[in-house]
């Protein structure tokens, strides 16, 4: 009975595959029911491990413990992956918002030449692009777009005495330095 694997046990193995599975694919929209019958054989797993470690001590429920403890640390170190957060990225070497009737435009350059087009909208909407950048004087230049449209040139101008980034050019090339609407984007710091 000591190192007998036991219904629970298993039940334990079964749902830390099956989570984790879950966790890495869109397994909920091709096959729903099955999802939810690992979300459900999860659940039962880990309150049946939690009152076995009660009443018999970590000891006999090793097996159980350490499925549940993977579960879980995959499930944060995801969510910490796929948030925003800033712990996996590079430090952030200049920012600049623009805002127009629905949208806001946020564009965050990083030290490591990674550029991020966060665009938080109306009713909720928000999506990122991810893009890469070189800076010549003060000029960005896109080397991958951070963004799937023509709103945003491929090269953008720097102006630290006005705080802005200029993306509008005049009808001679030249970036127009006067701040209108819609054709820059403010320096946050």
């Amino acid at each position: 009975m000591k190192n007998r694997i036991r219904v629970f046990d298993i039940f334990a193995i079964i749902s830390l595959f099956g989570m984790i599975f879950f966790l890495l694919t869109d397994f909920l929209d091709t096959y729903p029911f099955v999802a939810l019958l690992i979300i459900i054989l999860f659940v039962i797993s880990f309150f049946e491990t939690v009152i076995s470690l009660i009443k018999r001590g970590v000891r006999s429920n090793r097996i159980k413990i350490i499925a549940h403890s993977i579960i879980i640390l995959t499930m944060v170190i995801l969510k910490l992956y796929n948030s925003n957060s800033e712990l996996f990225k590079s430090n952030r070497m200049l920012e600049a918002t623009l805002k127009d009737d629905l949208f806001y435009y946020t564009l965050i350059f990083r030290e490591n030449g990674t550029v991020e087009n966060q665009i938080d909208g109306f009713l909720g909407y928000s999506k990122t692009y991810k893009g890469t950048y070189v800076i010549k004087g003060d000029t960005v230049i896109f080397s991958k777009k951070p963004y799937d449209n023509n709103f945003i040139p491929d090269t953008l101008l720097i102006d630290r005495n006005q705080g802005v980034i200029f993306m509008k050019r005049d009808k001679n090339g030249q970036f127009s330095t006067k701040t209108e609407w819609l054709n820059h984007f403010t320096i946050r710091n």
